[in-house]
Formats: structure tokens, sequence, C-alpha cells
């Protein structure tokens, strides 16, 4: 069974004294929402720092079991704040890459994250927001939503979000989207792989309830191990090592008590503990 999500900021309004809105209900959904809708959710230095802040504290807290990231307002995000990016050219060169590192971060720290985490994307997605979505594992968007990638146009490029979204669509595609920034509608995005799953508006908020109920189905340290997988084996040939090492990761990940718990409930024909909603747990 699915667990109880809400969706508490995807519409509707909120205050705008913090950039980013963090939720964290019984069963350990976090949703994190950017919230500069004014300006459609362009990420300044505040958001950036707020942004990796929550992700790092959601990181440590041992209730998460994933994290959905949404947007208050119509669009998830426009990028990079343009105001601020005009106002770096008068930066000196290591005040602007202090600048880009610390936005570089936020990325890394989203795609880094051991919690499973989801996009939940609606409105127009620009630049770094493509970058954000890219970062997470799974994205899922409306028939609306739609990206560019327009970095050229303004005389710039994608270089920070470039491993994440080339990763998700890959070389190829990333040719042609990075040097044309011309749009790209859901289905595009689907067919291309930025977008794992395309819905009706009215319903992302199920859909991602029915995505975090899978990902609940799965033992929360093998959904840490599996992450970490794919990022040994990515782009890397079959070679002795690779296949020595994962055999070694199996070996030590059989071993765990999770294992022996998921192994022992599929033969007793029973759920494994780790499926029951933390808020059924408490009552």
């Amino acid at each position: 069974m699915s667990p109880r999500y809400n969706r508490p900021y995807l519409h509707g309004h909120t205050p705008m004294t913090e950039r980013v809105i963090i939720n964290l209900d019984a069963d350990g959904n976090a949703t994190v929402a950017l919230n500069r809708p004014e300006v459609h959710n362009a990420f300044d230095p505040a958001m950036v720092q707020q942004l990796t802040a929550a992700l790092k504290k959601l990181e440590k807290n041992p209730q998460v079991r994933a994290v959905v990231l949404t947007a208050v307002g119509k669009n998830f995000s426009a990028g990079a704040d343009i105001g601020h990016m005009r106002a770096s050219a008068k930066f000196s060169r290591a005040q602007n890459e202090a600048a880009a590192r610390e936005m570089a971060g936020m990325f890394q720290t989203l795609y880094a994250l051991k919690k499973p985490t989801i996009a939940a994307v609606r409105g127009a997605v620009r630049g770094g927001g493509t970058g954000l979505v890219a970062a997470c594992d799974i994205a899922i968007g409306t028939r609306e939503t739609n990206f560019r990638l327009t970095e050229v146009r303004l005389g710039i490029l994608p270089a920070m979000i470039s491993p994440y979204v080339v990763g998700a669509i890959g070389a190829r595609q990333a040719h042609r989207y990075f040097l044309s920034g011309e749009e790209i509608d859901a289905a595009e995005a689907w067919r291309i792989g930025l977008l794992h799953e395309i819905c009706e508006d009215t319903d992302l908020g199920a859909r991602v309830g029915a995505m975090l109920g899978d990902l609940y189905l799965g033992g929360p340290a093998a959904i840490v191990a599996a992450k970490q997988a794919i990022r040994d084996v990515r782009d890397k040939a079959v070679t002795p090592a690779i296949v020595n090492a994962t055999a070694k990761n199996i070996a030590k990940v059989r071993a765990t008590k999770e294992a022996q718990e998921g192994l022992s409930a599929f033969l007793e024909k029973r759920q494994p503990a780790w499926t029951v909603p933390a808020s059924k747990k408490r009552k």
C-alpha cells in the first residue's frame, strides 16, 4: 500500500520569507519546495544556500525515507536568477568562482543524496532548473511541463548542470539541446529521458505518492547501496576488476540484517518490516 503523501506546496500561497520550504510528514515523506514564485523560482544565492542546507539536514534525519523536490506556483524554476548573474559581471574572478562553486555544490548535494529523490515538476523549467530535475533519481512531470536550456542564447553555457543533464539524456541529445536552446515539451522530455513519467496536472500528487509506495517496498539500506552501485559502474567498461567489485558488493550486502529480513519475508510470504508506514508503527 502506498504511504500517505500530501502535496502541500504544489499549489496555493505560502509565506515568502523563506526561499525553500520543508515539510516532513509522519511517514517520512519530505517535501522540499522552491519558494520564489514571483520570479518563477529562480535561484539567487540565498535560495542556493537554503536548498543546500535543507538537503543536508534531511540527509542526516533518520526519519526521512524520501525527498520530493517541487515548487510553489505554476512554474518549477527559471534557473539561476538573471539579475544576480548580470551583477556578477562586476565581481572579481575569485568572487565569481566562489559563487559558482556554491551553486555547483547545490546540484552535487542533491545528486549525491543517499535518500531517494523525486522531482515533481509542472510548468516552465529553464537552465539550472533542468539541472535540479536531472539531479533527482526520478522525475515526474505534468503534460504542460516544458524545458529550455537557453544558456548559449545569453552568451553563457550550462556548465554546472552538464554532468547531471548529460547523464540523464546522453551526450547526443545534449549536443542538440545545449546548442539550440529550443523548447523541450513534456513528450520530448520523456522520450529523451529527462522525465520518467508524464501525467495530468491533477494527478501529479497521486503519481508521486504511488512512486513513494514503490520505493518504500525496497529496503532503505538497499536503496542507498543501489544508488551507489549505479555510480560505481556508470560509463565504465566491464573489466575483471568491475566484475570482482560487484561480486564483493552483493556478498557484503547479503550478510546484513536488512537483507536477511527481506529474504526471510519472501520465503515466509509476508511483507518485510520496513514496508509498515512509520505513522502506523506509532499506533
